[in-house]
């Protein structure tokens, strides 16, 4: 593989990772958080594309062909053709987000403690993220949700004892470290919609404290009141 097509790949690999970054689909693999640095490694491949190109296409530039004198040239050149590979995966390929599938197949985040419990921010109902919520319920005895009216939003999955429940795949970074965090619904909780929709729930907390089957962590309960399907957010994980 010459310089020339190797400026090529990483001009496809650097427009690629720049065009998921502005469009919103890195979103699907990665943290909201990482778009900075995704849009900045997507400019320096490109940079380096250009370089490359200008130095290759320049008068009185001299050819290269690619080929090593101890005769390694075409092995190399074979794996220089991999860079191609993620390029058009990002280009042509739009994965859907994990969903109802990963969160049947693991089991639900086990919370962590925190220092303290905030008041819930101001409104009714107070929007809530899926985690948040779960460690207010288990870890804080529901203390700082008793009087409130919180809305979570999810998608439908199954939860202990065959009721439903609302789920969210957490990222620590990306997509391939993706867990679930499911809140059990009790109350007028949804009914007869498959895994997978996406439901906004308004609702109280509840005392009851459920068992995921996959790994025995706890399962905090919400107590629906009202209840809404709505399409898949633009940013679906927590």
């Amino acid at each position: 593989m010459n310089r020339r097509i190797q400026g090529i790949l990483l001009l496809l690999l650097g427009g690629a990772v720049v065009k998921i970054s502005i469009n919103g689909t890195y979103l699907r693999y990665v943290k909201a958080g990482l778009r900075p640095l995704l849009i900045v490694a997507g400019v320096l491949l490109v940079a380096v594309a250009v370089v490359t190109l200008w130095q290759e296409l320049r008068p009185g530039a001299r050819a290269h062909d690619g080929h090593d004198d101890d005769g390694h040239g075409h092995h190399q050149s074979r794996i220089g053709w991999l860079l191609l590979l993620p390029a058009l995966g990002l280009l042509l390929v739009s994965p859907k987000p994990l969903s109802s599938f990963a969160a049947a197949k693991s089991g639900t985040v086990t919370v962590s403690a925190e220092s303290d419990y905030p008041p819930l921010p101001a409104g009714d109902p107070a929007q809530v993220p899926l985690l948040q919520y779960a460690a207010r319920a288990l870890l804080d005895g529901g203390r700082s949700l008793t009087g409130r009216t919180v809305e979570l939003t999810g998608f439908i999955t199954g939860g202990p004892d065959g009721r439903p429940a609302l789920a969210r795949i957490v990222l620590n970074c990306c997509a391939a470290d993706g867990r679930p965090i499911k809140v059990a619904l009790t109350g007028q909780a949804p009914a007869g919609l498959a895994d997978g929709t996406w439901v906004r729930a308004v609702g109280r907390y509840s005392t009851e404290v459920g068992k995921d089957p996959l790994n025995k962590a706890d399962i905090a309960y919400l107590e629906v009141v009202s209840w809404q399907e709505i399409p898949a957010p633009s940013q679906p994980y927590e």
